[in-house]
């Protein structure tokens, strides 16, 4: 085995494992998911049919009890809404402060446990697809280059030099990943990155709009706007 990539089904998480599957090959990859009380559990759902489509091998964890006191508006233990509106409109009333649907130090105990279940596969690379859009304005600090950096460092150096860290997308837009992902042929209809827990994207909150924006900005239509307009008519 030689990469391991952290695994939501969204676009990003996508595009890495088409990424490492064109480098290592398919039988060399393996898809670590994790269930930590979203709401949006579809994106797991989903995750399974772009495994199924790439022939990755694929692990799953359950690390909701790491969350269970947190109010964070993604998890089910939170009564508060999601947001429907960009992360820009969200970071105008936090004062600073991470977005609502930040879920705390997500990233950092992601990559710790894959860390963990990468060396045990004897894997020498985790790949993960924070971007700049989510880093930016502090609206999820954990995807930002100064966290990547220091995570990268400690993971390499607790694991003796033999583990380390690709985030293709940190410096750049969720736009740029969809470009390459498209370069690539990922099945970006059978991704998932709604926040909702509808049985479609409900095209308002914030990584639904990012998302839209994502794919205008490269002159295409989003696949899975046509996916499940399929779904829905049948």
């Amino acid at each position: 085995m030689k990469a391991l990539v952290l695994f939501s089904g969204g676009v990003d998480s996508s595009t890495c494992l088409a990424m490492a599957v064109e480098k290592y090959g398919a039988e060399n990859v393996l898809a670590l998911s994790v269930y930590y009380g979203q709401k949006h559990i579809k994106e797991l759902l989903m995750a399974r049919k772009i495994v199924n489509h790439y022939g990755v091998k694929y692990r799953d964890l359950d690390m909701r009890e790491m969350f269970e006191n947190s109010d964070c508006t993604l998890l089910e233990t939170s009564e508060r809404e999601i947001p429907k509106e960009s992360y820009a409109e969200q970071l105008k009333k936090t004062d600073g402060k991470p977005v609502s649907t930040y879920v705390p130090f997500r990233n950092g105990l992601f990559l710790s446990a894959a860390a963990s279940v990468a060396l045990s596969n004897g894997c020498e690379v985790i790949y993960y697809g924070a971007h700049g859009d989510d880093a930016a304005g502090n609206a999820y600090p954990d995807c930002s280059t100064d966290f990547n950096d220091a995570i990268s460092r400690a993971i390499y150096l607790g694991s003796g030099g033999e583990l380390r860290v690709e985030a293709p997308f940190v410096g750049l837009t969720k736009a740029d990943v969809v470009k390459k992902g498209l370069e690539l042929g990922v099945p970006y209809e059978l991704t998932w990155s709604c926040y909702d827990v509808g049985e479609t994207p409900c095209g308002k909150c914030g990584t639904c709009l990012d998302r839209a924006r994502a794919f205008e900005i490269n002159g295409v239509e989003d696949p899975a706007v046509a996916y499940w307009r399929d779904r829905n008519e049948n």
